[in-house]
């Protein structure tokens, strides 16, 4: 069986092919990040035109040999995400599903991120705990098991990608910011600034990130002279916060629900410090941590695919709009 894998959420245009024997096959993608920096953030409007113009294209290059009659199904993102990007996706997998005739598959681009290292990692098994955290998204997940997810704690308002992204632009660092964050703290001083870790003893796992944000905007504002190195020592205070809270709500999580596998998911999970982080939770906790690989951490189609064959009859879809803007992972069962 092999399943045409297409996401067109936000700002990449991606296809790939999973065979449930071989896993991918091919994929392609196609990063709009270059154009957006310009803007210092996601302009939709443009995003929705740059996959109108790239997807054949990056179909071509994703199916290489492969003829297009060997697919058996499509696979695409229908939400959650920034609709008229969406709409660019779903149009074009409803037009090769009619073309070829073949089943037709919505998928929530949450649950691809979700059960991405499960394309690499044989091993795991449901249920286990994943923590997502990307540019819009932070949540520790209990999957249960295909399809059950319960949302246990989530932030209650910047996403750790967006404060990562907010705290570069403070910093007069590029879009987006996470990687420049995580590549200027590596010259820093994770100790030199006691940003606060806002909710860290909270009895929930619930998260709060705009506090942190806050904290280091009113820190620069009191520098007078901003200089490289301190800069450094901020980009390095701020990460250790994060990861900080990020890994006291995973522990609270083990221990609370007793799961032995965690994953940390999402296009935060990219992060080197904060795996580093996560993985001596292995030993102190007497549990296994799991990554996607980091090309699998953003956004892609590998995953959308994969979980795409997963799927049974029941949840095809038809040549209707399934576009959704919001779809949260616990209406998934419903």
């Amino acid at each position: 069986m092999r399943t045409l894998g297409i996401e067109t959420s936000c700002d990449e245009t991606a296809v790939a092919i999973y065979d449930s024997d071989d896993g991918i096959i091919g994929e392609s993608i196609h990063s709009q990040m270059i154009m957006h920096a310009e803007y210092g953030g996601v302009v939709p409007e443009l995003a929705s035109r740059d996959h109108c113009l790239k997807i054949v294209d990056v179909l071509k290059d994703a199916l290489g040999n492969h003829s297009i009659n060997t697919i058996d199904q499509i696979a695409y993102t229908s939400g959650p995400g920034l609709v008229g990007a969406l709409l660019i996706g779903e149009g074009f997998a409803q037009g090769l599903s009619t073309a070829l005739n073949i089943p037709l598959i919505p998928v929530n681009h949450l649950e691809g991120h979700l059960m991405s290292p499960m394309m690499e990692f044989q091993e795991i098994k449901m249920p286990f705990i994943c923590l997502l955290v990307s540019g819009g998204h932070s949540m520790i997940v209990d999957v249960v098991e295909k399809g059950d997810y319960k949302i246990i704690g989530q932030s209650q308002d910047d996403a750790v990608g967006e404060a990562f992204d907010k705290v570069a632009k403070l910093l007069g660092l590029p879009y987006p910011g996470g990687p420049y964050i995580e590549k200027l703290a590596t010259e820093g001083d994770p100790n030199s600034y006691d940003f606060p870790r806002p909710m860290i003893h909270s009895d929930n796992l619930d998260m709060s990130l705009s506090g942190l944000k806050t904290s280091v905007l009113y820190k620069v504002q009191k520098i007078i002279n901003l200089d490289h190195n301190k800069k450094a020592n901020i980009a390095a205070s701020f990460q250790k916060a994060v990861s900080d809270l990020l890994v006291a709500k995973i522990t609270k999580a083990v221990k609370e629900i007793n799961r032995k596998d965690v994953i940390i998911a999402g296009g935060v999970a990219a992060n080197k410090f904060i795996r580093s982080e996560f993985k001596k939770l292995e030993d102190l906790l007497g549990i296994k941590v799991y990554y996607p690989d980091l090309k699998y951490c953003g956004d892609n189609a590998s995953m959308i695919a994969f979980v795409g064959s997963m799927m049974n009859a029941k949840k095809r879809g038809k040549n209707t709009s399934q576009v959704r803007a919001r779809w949260p992972l616990d209406e998934l069962k419903k």
